[in-house]
């Protein structure tokens, strides 16, 4: 619960703050990813994981560096949507005994995530460019399009991890 509100009163403020969230939520995904990783036993799976916790980390320096050109400083603002998607992942690895039944909850989490950054940077690219911070929306828009080759490639890998696990 708030105590105090962050007094957004423009979209310039909105779009700085969801800036410094996407931040949060980009550091909380390179934390969470190593266990994702040693926790699947698919390796394709486990390497989509360590391919994206790569792309994640770059992630983390692309943020950054549009929260310093907008705000001087790259400073992160609590993501609660990460925070309880990450705990929810955590719990589906600790209840999931069965290493297939594991690894679709691995899949189903981690694109839980995607759609989330695919929502948020979505958003974030269309206020840059109302904004007219064109160097920003094209950042931005790089970013959305690996989110969204990292959910089609998980959408494959479960092809054959979902029927594996209900064989």
């Amino acid at each position: 619960m708030k105590f105090f509100s962050a007094n957004i009163e423009d979209l310039r403020t909105l779009y700085t703050e969801t800036l410094q969230k996407a931040l949060d939520m980009e550091q909380k995904i390179v934390d969470a990813l190593p266990t994702m990783i040693e926790k699947s036993t698919d390796p394709q799976l486990a390497s989509a994981f360590r391919n994206h916790l790569e792309q994640t980390k770059g992630h983390v320096t692309k943020v950054q560096s549009i929260l310093r050109r907008a705000t001087g400083e790259a400073s992160a603002s609590t993501c609660k949507v990460i925070s309880s998607l990450v705990t929810e992942a955590e719990d589906g690895i600790k209840d999931a005994k069965d290493t297939g039944i594991r690894d679709i909850t691995l899949i189903s989490s981690g694109q839980q995530v995607e759609h989330h950054e695919i929502a948020v940077y979505g958003t974030l690219r269309t206020w840059a460019g109302i904004l007219n911070q064109r160097d920003d929306a094209a950042v931005l828009e790089s970013i959305l399009k690996e989110e969204e080759a990292a959910d089609k490639l998980l959408t494959q890998i479960a092809g054959h991890v979902n029927l594996e696990a209900a064989a």
